[in-house]
């Protein structure tokens, strides 16, 4: 067992409580960083390597066909196993978005393809699902069952908003546990079924889940009714009968006092690791314990914690995740050293020695306690560029600073980006909006309000531009001014009006004939006479 300090490369910032981490085709990747996605990685999922007792992330791309995922905080992560030719993947549910939103969401994250250089292309789709459908939650947990050759997914707790009927404005962030119902998921018709246990009478939130065959064994959590984490063990059975489903719950007498624990797995077996956690608000869990799950039942075992170090020791929160088989990521704030521009330390707790062999996929784990990115088209890869090289070569050549993320190349979107609050009556909702315009893909049409010296950007939806003026005003160089600031839906400098000159008839006609009298001879020898 080592713990070693690890020093992150420009991506300190993005770790922080509540992030993921997931393990998918041998990878870890983070999800859930802080903040919304920035542009060098728009899916605001990271692939993340420790290595030398540094720590450096690198964008993962998600296929152009992939819905758009948050980053959420605090979710519901629960990992498929490839089953009847269907690939590795994670169920995403609820958490927590940057702007406080809690969504009721459920995401399926696939592995799309590798390219030859081994980068790691994802595939995301919202699963839809019919019935007595969870709302929106965070702080709650998903596992999967398996009974009479059929499969579900169990979801039980979490924290919600007060309904919207009880909420006030002095209560309006106020949050309340969820129902203590299990909901049960069927993943390949997309139904959901709710269902009341008599010994779940209370909610509870931050707890542990862990699964074997039909069994789910719900350990500790937090309970806001009381404001406690008492020392709870639950064992669910589901039993997937041919009609209804079958549920049956039963109290066990050697549960633990914990909250937010961080959980790894260290074996093919059903053998776990529980590390961190809170015993109370201002106490944290130093202790580590072994969970053994065997078909009679469940079993801990004490086991000798690391060295911690005085930083850890004396730090009131910390978080993480699971980095791998009995490999865990541990971050811990700097309090009270303004010198320090980084704001958590990070560390490696490793519980396997050396000779315990290579890293395999490991369970997930979620930290329980806040990370944000859009999606790009993944670059070309260079065949002849890694032709004939060895895995190895192709696994180091991963690491270059072209596809390291670094925090300093970022710019401030707190103006420019796309999922901002651009006028009073934006609607723009990041978790239910969808393509409104031909041109639009993964991210919302925007314009230039040209007001003031800087100008700002404003959604096209949010102007009620049509499709027409949107590519006009994209393809010219006019000025738009956008209905917050006195303009008009499209507004442009005018062309001077073209006014024809008016035709006036002239007073006197040019080249006009004199008209002749004519008078006979006569007439003309008297005025002769007349005037001689």
């Amino acid at each position: 067992m080592t713990l070693q300090p690890l020093t992150p490369v420009n991506c300190a910032s993005l770790l922080q409580p509540g992030c993921s981490l997931l393990q998918l085709d041998g990878e870890v990747l983070l999800f859930g960083q802080k903040g919304w996605p920035k542009r060098s990685c728009p899916t605001g999922v990271f692939g993340v390597r420790l290595k030398r007792g540094e720590m450096k992330l690198r964008a993962i791309s998600f296929s152009n066909d992939s819905c758009y995922l948050p980053p959420l905080r605090c979710p519901a992560i629960c990992r498929l196993d490839p089953y009847d030719g269907l690939p590795e993947s994670y169920l995403i549910h609820g958490g927590r978005t940057p702007n406080n939103e809690i969504s009721s969401s459920l995401y399926l994250l696939t592995m799309d393809s590798r390219g030859c250089n081994r980068k790691l292309t994802l595939c995301c789709k919202e699963k839809e699902l019919v019935g007595e459908v969870p709302g929106a939650r965070y702080g709650h947990t998903m596992s999967m069952v398996q009974s009479r050759g059929k499969t579900a997914c169990v979801l039980f707790g979490g924290r919600s908003y007060m309904p919207a009927g009880e909420r006030t404005t002095e209560t309006w962030n106020s949050v309340v546990d969820c129902p203590p119902q299990v909901l049960l998921l069927d993943l390949e018709f997309g139904c959901s079924s709710a269902h009341t246990l008599p010994e779940l009478c209370d909610g509870q939130s931050f707890h542990v889940a862990l699964a074997r065959e039909d069994c789910v064994y719900f350990i500790g959590g937090h309970s806001l009714a009381s404001d406690s984490r008492p020392p709870r063990l639950f064992r669910l059975r589901v039993e997937l009968l041919q009609g209804s489903p079958l549920l049956s719950c039963e109290t066990l007498d050697t549960g633990i006092s914990i909250s937010s624990a961080i959980i790894t797995r260290t074996g093919p077996a059903h053998r776990y690791i529980i590390l961190g956690g809170y015993k109370s608000d201002s106490q944290k869990r130093m202790e580590c314990s072994t969970v053994i799950l065997d078909e009679k039942g469940i079993h801990f075992e004490h086991l000798e914690p690391p060295n911690w170090i005085p930083d850890i020791i004396h730090s009131r929160t910390w978080f993480g995740g699971s980095a791998g088989e009995g490999s865990v990521l541990l971050g811990v704030p700097t309090e009270g050293r303004p010198s320090q521009q980084d704001m958590h330390y990070f560390y490696q707790v490793n519980f396997q020695t050396e000779g315990e062999g290579k890293e395999e996929e490991g369970a997930q784990a979620c930290s329980q306690e806040s990370t944000d990115y859009d999606d790009s088209t993944p670059l070309e890869d260079s065949e002849e560029l890694y032709f004939g090289r060895e895995p190895h070569e192709l696994e180091d050549s991963s690491d270059g600073e072209q596809d390291t993320y670094n925090e300093d190349d970022e710019e401030d979107e707190s103006q420019t980006g796309y999922w901002i609050k651009c006028c009073l009556g934006c609607q723009l909702d990041p978790n239910t909006w969808e393509p409104y315009y031909s041109t639009e893909l993964y991210r919302p049409a925007m314009i230039f309000c040209s007001r003031g010296e800087e100008g700002h950007w404003v959604h096209a939806q949010c102007m009620e531009l049509s499709e027409t003026l949107l590519l006009k005003l994209s393809q010219g160089s006019k000025k738009y001014f956008c209905q917050d600031h006195g303009g008009l839906p499209y507004q442009e400098m005018t062309p001077p009006r073209q006014i024809a000159p008016l035709k006036r008839t002239p007073m006197k006609v040019k080249n006009r004939k004199t008209p002749t009298i004519k008078i006979s001879p006569s007439k003309k020898s008297f005025f002769r006479r007349l005037f001689e």
